[in-house]
């Protein structure tokens, strides 16, 4: 089970960015991006349920191990992934250290350009498969439509 949370962006991220998580490691991790950043975007997924199987986590009772984050932040402008990833982790050390605490985190750390032109590209990929489809559809309409001339 995982849990969104999106700021700034639309009424519905800022209800959900109110929401608890009633997760201690979450909150705290929330919170320290929150203040540390002052994200445009701040997606946390718990991915633990993912891999509480693994001979790692065998006898751990942390239901809190696994993060994926998608951060976009100006904080992150002029940085190269390396550094923004290497600001993240010293935001998060102590919970990194803790026993029980942070075991993985998958980082995905954007600037607010970067996620825009990353949206406008989805958008476009979208459209161009709509129009690819719209145009194959139609492709075999006239192909049935020759066939059904053929015949007659």
């Amino acid at each position: 089970m995982f849990r969104r949370y999106a700021l700034g962006f639309s009424s519905v991220g800022r209800q959900l960015s109110t929401m608890n998580s009633n997760t201690p490691v979450e909150d705290t991790i929330r919170a320290k991006i929150t203040a540390a950043f002052n994200p445009q975007t701040l997606e946390i997924y718990n991915d633990s349920h993912l891999h509480s199987h693994h001979k790692a986590m065998a006898g751990s009772t942390s239901k809190e191990t696994h993060f994926r984050l998608i951060i976009t932040s100006d904080a992150f402008d002029s940085k190269m992934q390396p550094a923004r990833h290497r600001m993240v982790y010293a935001l998060l050390r102590d919970e990194m250290n803790l026993e029980g605490g942070i075991h993985a985190l998958q980082l995905r750390t954007m600037t607010p350009g970067e996620e825009e032109r990353q949206r406008k590209k989805k958008d476009e990929d979208a459209r161009a498969k709509a129009q690819k489809k719209e145009d194959e559809a139609k492709a075999k309409a006239e192909a049935e439509a020759h066939e059904s001339e053929a015949e007659t």
